[in-house]
């Protein structure tokens, strides 16, 4: 069976924060309902433009169920709380303060379920002097910190590549589901769990936080560099592509004679200049260019497999090309091709799960509406002349067909 078999989630969010926590709950075997707008859905559904599903909605909404209603007319509210009452938890990232507009704030949910998690994602949090500004991935990085203690030490802060403040608040949201979904199993009451951005970000920020003893406060920029340790850093390799880099994590004494064998260059273990960690860190410029010298003449998979197996850690920068068709990716079937209705086979990064005793097969996002008669009619005993006139009223629509891109 599927580790969350039987938890059944109403998902109100959109683009990446919430969806994230959804799809991870989806990829466990949760049943996550995604309840949309008629007509409009999801906002990230159209951002690569209007006529078809976008690859990046497809990337966070995979083994999902999608429900039109619409949640601003009265029978829509009242088809949402039914639904309520057969479910377990309650999603959604929209800006504080929407839920209750709609009349489906927390208070109400739980007084239609006293067992309802309800779980919101905001940028600074639903309380506090910010709790009202709004926020995206790269805000909450940089009130997080990321941003402080990324780029070049004489440049300016840099943009963190990996969007932390979605996806990491969208985990740390389904941890805490799961933690009350237990805690309820336990007590049969629910409760409301929060997220801000900010706080996520800062949380993954712990060990750059620790470094303010050792380096100072506010913690400077170094670069690629992990200060005064080397081999530490990035690496350019041939043949001199924009992504023919490597880099290096030489952290302890073994590792380190270890590496200077295997780049056939004994002599640096033994050099003065270089002999112990405090030595090199004096020296750290020399040693850069004498590794470097050796990085320049071979390209960044045989160092990667040069110094993997000699003990060293080292990893070759890969663009997203080289990470799709990496064997040891492939391998491990950590990409995944689903067959989309429209289209067609696409490839995608796979659930980061592996359980010996849970296996779920990676689904394709949901087009619009795709499941709002099945739902409707399974949960709710609603008729067909039930749907059709739900239908021809606007609150619910019927499933939405792709219209496939000109060059498809």
């Amino acid at each position: 069976m599927a580790a969350l078999e039987g938890l059944r989630i109403l998902d109100l969010t959109q683009y990446e924060a919430g969806t994230s926590c959804t799809q991870m709950l989806a990829w466990l075997g949760a049943d996550v309902i995604k309840v949309e707008q008629p007509g409009v859905g999801d906002p990230g559904r159209g951002t690569e433009g209007p006529g078809r599903d976008s690859l990046y909605f497809l990337s966070f909404n995979a083994n999902k169920r999608s429900v039109t209603l619409d949640l601003r007319t009265t029978e829509g509210r009242r088809l949402f709380l039914d639904l309520v009452k057969q479910c377990d938890a309650v999603t959604e990232n929209f800006t504080l303060g929407t839920m209750e507009k709609l009349g489906l704030g927390y208070d109400v949910l739980r007084e239609a379920n006293p067992r309802i998690i309800y779980g919101t994602i905001k940028g600074y949090g639903t309380t506090g002097p910010y709790a009202s500004y709004k926020s995206f991935d790269m805000v909450a990085q940089a009130m997080g910190g990321a941003f402080s203690v990324t780029g070049e030490p004489d440049g300016p802060p840099m943009r963190p590549g990996a969007t932390m403040g979605d996806t990491a608040s969208g985990m740390t949201l389904a941890l805490q589901i799961l933690a009350a979904y237990i805690q309820c199993q336990r007590t049969g009451e629910g409760q409301m769990v929060e997220v801000s951005m900010q706080e996520a970000v800062a949380n993954f920020m712990r060990t750059q936080l620790s470094w303010r003893e050792r380096v100072g406060n506010p913690i400077p920029r170094r670069g690629n560099s992990a200060g005064r340790l080397e081999p530490y850093n990035l690496y350019p390799c041939a043949p001199g592509g924009p992504n023919d880099w490597v880099y290096m994590m030489v952290t302890t004494s073994r590792m380190y004679d270890n590496f200077c064998i295997a780049i056939g260059r004994p002599d640096l273990s033994v050099d003065p200049r270089f002999e112990n960690p405090r030595v090199r860190g004096d020296n750290r410029e020399a040693l850069y260019q004498e590794v470097a010298a050796w990085t320049r003449a071979h390209t960044k998979y045989e160092i990667f497999h040069i110094l993997g197996k000699a003990g060293a850690p080292c990893g070759a920068v890969l663009d997203s090309k080289e990470l799709f068709e990496d064997p040891h990716m492939r391998f491990r079937r950590a990409i995944t091709s689903v067959e989309h209705p429209v289209r067609g086979a696409t490839e995608f990064v796979s659930p980061p799960f592996h359980m010996s005793g849970s296996q779920v097969v990676m689904q394709p996002a949901p087009l619009l509406g795709a499941n709002t008669e099945e739902v409707l009619s399974a949960m709710l005993g609603l008729t067909a002349a039930d749907l059709a006139r739900l239908a021809d009223e606007g609150i619910t629509a019927p499933a939405r067909r792709e219209v496939p891109a000109a060059d498809d």
